[in-house]
């Protein structure tokens, strides 16, 4: 083991009671305990296994196109797809189950210490291991180099503040990122940022966002078009991933804007399912009735605000909208995918917090489709302004449109590289080899 390796492993070892703590407190430890450690059942003789690894519900909507193209190019494989957080395991659950899918299924990755990861990479016996973003193991990373496992970090992305922070420990991240084979680099700014921390340029290629190739389902188009018709003619705008601290502000714009605009109605999404009470109390709170989804309520007309506190369900929300703000931007959080909105042709608004998407963010600008505000006055001034122009809103929810299928491409670009770690069934069979 490499002294870099070590002695993170070691640092693991002495915080493991706080990781178990943080574990159970921000991600809900809802699996047996040793299935964090790797103690999964063995995957059986004779069955091939693919495994990506998804942080969290974030991640998994946006690998949904590429675990859709992973079952159907190879067809004598299961999927594996890994997530540390419950939210993330419930999307994966409901992913497998809307498409009837066995070979899709879910398991918890494994904490980092190097047992733990060197048993699940053994038991799970996957051909191939994907990282989804900046998901970067550094034990679990070896243990597939260990069992000969080709390793591909797809979609990678860096922030700046991300690669400041990795920055620091840069012994580690070269010797982690020594293991990967392949990394399909979502930016050429991304790119060199994972060179700075010891990625080899000849084992990198630059595809672009696997976020420009969302599409929506016919399962979530259908929802949309029956949540439009209940609503009838009145002013939507959906606040989607929202977080703690930002609600209050969202809901303070939404009354200003019921002012102007009475009829109004506040589709709001929190990101994290274990504040969806929390939300609804705010709601009370600010004087605004609130109907929940999980609940079956319908908003009628008496309700100021529709709480979407049900899972996978952003995207037939968000096309249900006349606007949608992006949340995690009016508070330092560092925003979410504004490219879901964009993609359904719903214009979108987005507060000033962008690190985590300034790519993102940069080429909606570009393409006049992204309308920023500063804080919750200027929200409610933009939403009034849109929802008096129609034709204003017709033009930025065409340009995001339009933006999204030209930068479309990433996951053609991602499998022809993964093709050569790991041949497709589909191309095998097309060579008659």
């Amino acid at each position: 083991m490499g002294w870099a390796r070590g002695l993170y492993s070691a640092a693991l070892q002495l915080l493991a009671p706080l990781a178990w703590r943080r574990l159970r407190r921000e991600h809900g430890l809802t699996d047996p305990r040793p299935l964090r450690l790797g103690r999964i059942p063995a995957t059986p003789a004779g069955e091939r296994m693919l495994w990506l690894h998804c942080a969290s519900v974030g991640e998994v909507q946006a690998a949904r196109p590429l675990i859709a193209a992973l079952l159907e190019r190879h067809p004598a494989h299961r999927l594996t797809v890994t997530t540390m957080t419950a939210t993330g395991a419930e999307r994966v659950r409901a992913l497998a189950e809307g498409r009837r899918d066995e070979r899709l299924a879910h398991r918890f990755v494994p904490l980092d210490f190097p047992a733990a990861a060197r048993r699940f990479v053994v038991r799970l016996r996957p051909e191939l291991a994907l990282f989804f973003e900046t998901e970067l193991w550094p034990n679990l990373l070896h243990a597939c180099a260990a069992g000969g496992v080709p390793v591909a970090v797809i979609n990678g992305r860096l922030s700046p503040r991300a690669f400041r922070g990795y920055r620091r420990l840069r012994p580690l991240m070269r010797e982690a990122l020594a293991e990967v084979d392949w990394l399909a680099a979502k930016s050429p700014a991304d790119a060199e940022r994972f060179r700075a921390l010891g990625m080899a340029p000849a084992r990198t290629t630059v595809v672009g966002s696997l976020k420009f190739d969302i599409a929506p389902d016919d399962e979530a188009s259908g929802v949309s078009e029956r949540l439009r018709t209940h609503l009838g003619r009145r002013s939507v705008w959906v606040a989607g991933s929202t977080h703690e601290g930002e609600e209050a502000r969202l809901l303070a714009a939404h009354a200003r804007l019921r002012e102007r605009h009475p009829e109004a109605l506040l589709v709001l999404v929190p990101r994290h399912p274990q504040r969806f009470d929390a939300v609804a109390e705010l709601c009370a709170e600010a004087g605004l009735a609130a109907a929940r989804r999980s609940r079956n309520e319908w908003p009628g007309d008496e309700a100021a605000v529709y709480l979407g506190d049900t899972m996978g369900e952003l995207l037939a929300l968000y096309g249900a909208a006349d606007l949608a703000f992006v949340g995690g931007s009016l508070v330092p959080v560092g925003g979410h995918n504004l490219l879901e909105p964009a993609a359904l042709g719903v214009p979108v608004l987005s507060g000033p917090a962008l690190a985590n998407f300034e790519d993102v963010a940069e080429a909606l600008r570009e393409a006049d489709a992204l309308v920023e505000v500063a804080d919750e006055a200027a929200l409610a001034a933009a939403l009034g302004r849109l929802f008096d122009d129609p034709a204003e809103r017709r033009r930025l929810g065409e340009a995001g449109r339009a933006l999204v299928a030209t930068r479309r491409g990433a996951l053609a670009r991602t499998l022809a590289g993964l093709d050569y770690l790991l041949p497709s069934e589909c191309s095998l069979s097309a060579s008659g080899r």
